[in-house]
């Protein structure tokens, strides 16, 4: 019989071939969704793995669905290191959204292009005094984090609807909730015509390689996943643990509020009820599929982002519910979580003696 026997260290090697294991375990679980589904298994593959890839356009969208996930994660993962564990970055993000858009509406036809810079400036704002309370909480009242960041997404969704329904809702768009359509000279410039990839991606990329020198490279960023992994080391090595929370809350609402920024101020280019698209919650697994690494997670971002486009494409070209990109999402994390049972563990075969227990 097989039994998992405990490791005598952590198994380098699994660390990183979990998530691959993941991935192809969540593949083989989602043919077997498709067939009973009675769909051809063949092609529900397709929408999910070739579609996003097959030409440049499709890659384009591609990037454009990985950028705010990828910068997202980047903020999680800071949080995620120190053993802060900030589950509401779908609220950070909402609220950076708001701050831009607001931004954004005050702009006109004279506006000159610098209003971009203080429209994802607000994003970034926003984010962080949203991540803020959290942290306040945590800090003064000893709140549980993961609670309170969670409950304050709904409370940003209630902004969000109170402001696209009421004050700032267009007189001219035939009574819709939204804003009205940001004037141009606010958008995110665009990397190339014919295209929606915006600067956001270099954003995103550049924010990774910081990420890298930061955590890795740095005192203060060598002091922050110390402070996650043995605080009592960090205390004794004099490292504040008030510091690391509030820096690891205030750097991932901060990544969070410039997704939002980057969203409302490039294609999305309006405030709506549909703002909130999952990407703060998504981007949970992102960070984890990337084993929390600034490399790992620009590729479970792409990951992540064929998801949702095969969702999509799967709701529209094979008649599936929408809630198909969810249910891939969490078939890739909870197969994750099994897989990454063998770090920590090992299965071995044990030959059982007749009449033995």
């Amino acid at each position: 019989m097989l039994r998992l026997e405990p490791r005598p260290q952590a198994s380098r090697l699994w660390t990183y071939a979990s998530p691959l294991l993941a991935l192809v375990l969540t593949v083989l679980l989602g043919v077997a969704l498709f067939m009973a589904l009675g769909k051809d298994p063949v092609r529900g593959l397709q929408m999910f793995f070739w579609e996003p890839i097959k030409t440049s356009y499709a890659l384009g969208e591609l990037m454009v669905k990985a950028t705010p996930l990828l910068v997202i994660a980047l903020g999680l993962s800071v949080c995620f290191r120190s053993n802060v564990w900030n589950i509401g970055a779908e609220g950070q993000f909402v609220i950076g959204a708001v701050c831009a858009g607001g931004v954004a509406l005050l702009a006109d036809k004279d506006t000159g292009r610098w209003i971009v810079l203080a429209v994802l400036l607000a994003g970034v704002l926003g984010g962080m005094l949203w991540a803020g309370i959290t942290a306040l909480l945590r800090d003064r009242f000893n709140a549980s984090e993961i609670l309170v960041s969670l409950m304050l997404v709904y409370v940003a969704d209630m902004v969000l609807s109170y402001l696209v329904y009421g004050p700032w809702k267009d007189p001219a768009g035939f009574n819709f909730p939204q804003s009205k359509t940001f004037e141009a000279v606010t958008q995110i410039p665009r990397l190339m015509s014919g295209s929606r990839v915006s600067v956001g991606l270099l954003l995103a990329l550049v924010g990774a390689g910081l990420l890298w020198v930061f955590l890795f490279r740095t005192r203060a960023g060598f002091a922050q996943q110390v402070g996650g992994l043995a605080p009592d080391a960090a205390r004794y090595a004099g490292f504040s643990s008030r510091k690391a929370l509030w820096v690891a809350l205030l750097t991932s609402g901060g990544a969070a509020g410039l997704a939002g920024a980057l969203e409302v101020a490039g294609p999305i280019g309006q405030l709506t009820p549909y703002v909130p698209a999952g990407y703060g919650f998504a981007a949970i697994i992102v960070a984890f599929v990337g084993r929390l690494h600034p490399a790992g997670m620009v590729l479970s971002a792409v990951l992540m982002s064929m998801f949702y486009i095969g969702g999509e494409l799967a709701q529209s070209r094979l008649g599936l519910p929408k809630s198909i990109t969810g249910v891939f999402q969490g078939l890739l994390l909870f197969c994750l979580l099994a897989c990454d049972t063998l770090v920590a563990y090992r299965l071995r075969w044990v030959a059982v003696k007749k009449g033995g227990v």
